[in-house]
């Protein structure tokens, strides 16, 4: 898997400010890994959605939700997106999100074993994330929002191409550029969206150790 821990935004006018969408309900916990339910936006008009990190696609029959709810689904591969039962129908009927949040966490393996290390924008302002989202019924019959972020190649990236094991392929979520989220939620090609944000307008922390 290849983004299991995020932080979301947890200001309002962080959120108001950078994404231009308003009402955002308060997240009860902002450390966010899968399965747990999280805030995306969906439309061009940036509707505040809380759903579950780990896209369950719109198909899923009743009786197949319990294996579903256990597939890794919190990330789906830009390549292949439009292909797999898990995401396809969210794909084919252009249904992008931008997941806002203020840090990603990845592991560094270049001592031997994995360093959670905190990624941020440098500028200070919180990344938007591109993803997909669809709607499932849980077993009580009710609609429920899920999302997933999308990732591609890093194996080039200047600096992603440094994390997750040696013999892995090296992956990125897909951080949109300010001027993208319109574009990224309108429908524009998605191929001249899904590209590596620039190395040098990232942070990298390595959070202290107990």
């Amino acid at each position: 898997m290849m983004c299991s821990h995020y932080q979301m935004l947890k200001d309002r006018d962080r959120m108001e400010k950078y994404f231009r969408a308003h009402g955002m309900p308060l997240p009860p916990k902002w450390d966010m890994y899968p399965r747990k339910p999280g805030v995306f936006l969906r439309g061009e008009n940036r509707e505040i959605v809380v759903g579950r990190w780990g896209l369950i696609p719109a198909q899923t029959r009743p009786d197949y939700l319990p294996k579903a709810e256990k597939l890794p689904t919190s990330n789906a591969r830009a390549e292949t997106a439009s292909k797999l039962y898990s995401f396809r129908n969210a794909w084919a009927k252009g249904q992008r999100c931008i997941v806002p949040a203020e840090a990603i966490y990845e592991p560094d393996w270049r001592t031997g074993k994995a360093v959670p290390t905190r990624f941020t924008r440098a500028n200070g302002a919180p990344m938007g994330i591109a993803g997909l989202w669809d709607r499932y019924q849980d077993n009580t019959g009710q609609w429920q929002d899920s999302y997933t972020m999308l990732t591609i190649n890093a194996d080039g990236h200047p600096l992603f191409k440094h994390y997750h094991r040696p013999d892995k392929e090296k992956r990125m979520v897909v951080i949109l550029p300010d001027e993208d989220y319109e574009g990224w939620l309108a429908g524009a090609p998605a191929d001249s969206l899904l590209t590596g944000f620039p190395a040098e307008s990232l942070a990298t922390e390595t959070p202290a150790q107990d």
